[in-house]
């Protein structure tokens, strides 16, 4: 089962993940793409630490998301990858294209693969506004793109709105 959470800040999309992944009742494997380069994201990240059980293996990849994944998936096991757009950011900031393109084809192309049960989240950025800066609409781009493919890939796709989850595709939570 695979399972893309999408959802704005705050808006309860981790929590429901971490939930999801509690409910499994397998083995989870926790894959973390955030970085923190400032107090603001060292505090979202100790928050989102406090959120996890003990016993859950973590991963902190903010680029290779691919391998850890390969790395990480298991027949019998849980991968929660949280979260998407950050490792998009994280991508997108390398100001590498053959990177970028690289590291997106290389999950795509994984992912119907993977055994075990995988749950990703991304925050879904693109109801608003279009932004001004070039490097916020090509990353707004590539999250549509990226969410898209993602969303024909996976059984199930959430929008989680207030902490409600609102199942777009596959069965209900």
């Amino acid at each position: 089962m695979k399972t893309l959470i999408l959802g704005g800040v705050r808006s309860g999309k981790s929590r429901m993940a971490e939930q999801l992944a509690t409910n499994s009742k397998l083995p989870v494997h926790y894959i973390a793409t955030a970085t923190a380069e400032d107090e603001a994201m060292q505090a979202r990240i100790a928050l989102h630490r406090t959120h996890r059980p003990d016993h859950w293996s973590v991963l902190e990849e903010p680029v290779q998301l691919a391998s850890a994944l390969k790395e990480q998936a298991a027949s019998g096991h849980c991968v929660l990858v949280d979260c998407l757009t950050l490792w998009l950011t994280n991508l997108l900031l390398l100001e590498d294209e053959a990177a970028f393109k690289n590291e997106l084809a290389s999950l795509l192309k994984l992912l119907p693969d993977l055994p075990g049960e995988i749950i990703m989240v991304s925050n879904e950025t693109n109801m608003g506004i279009m932004p001004m800066g070039e490097l916020s609409r090509r990353y707004c781009d590539e999250a549509g793109r990226l969410h898209q493919n993602l969303a024909q890939i996976c059984d199930r796709v959430i929008l989680t709105v207030a902490g409600l989850p609102h199942v777009l595709k596959g069965k209900q939570v």
